[in-house]
């Protein structure tokens, strides 16, 4: 994947993260991504942009990916 078809993935779920949730949907972006991310070598600011998402929520982003090496999406 490159970094806008990620960016269209972050955004769809931000975008359609239940209420409370959108931070919590960002995190599992990046673990649910991590591969892909890592591959390309992606930074979280980069996924933010071609989200169209605020600047600030690159270090959620961060925060998904470090989690992706100890926890698997049930």
């Amino acid at each position: 994947m490159n970094v806008f078809e990620l960016g269209e993935e972050l955004k769809k779920m931000y975008r359609n993260a239940p209420e409370g949730f959108k931070v919590c949907m960002i995190h599992l972006f990046g673990i649910r991504y991590f591969n892909h991310i890592i591959a390309g070598k992606f930074s979280s600011a980069e996924l933010c942009y071609a989200a169209g998402i605020k600047a600030s929520y690159a270090t959620e982003v961060s925060k998904g990916v470090k989690l992706a090496r100890y926890v698997k999406e049930n």
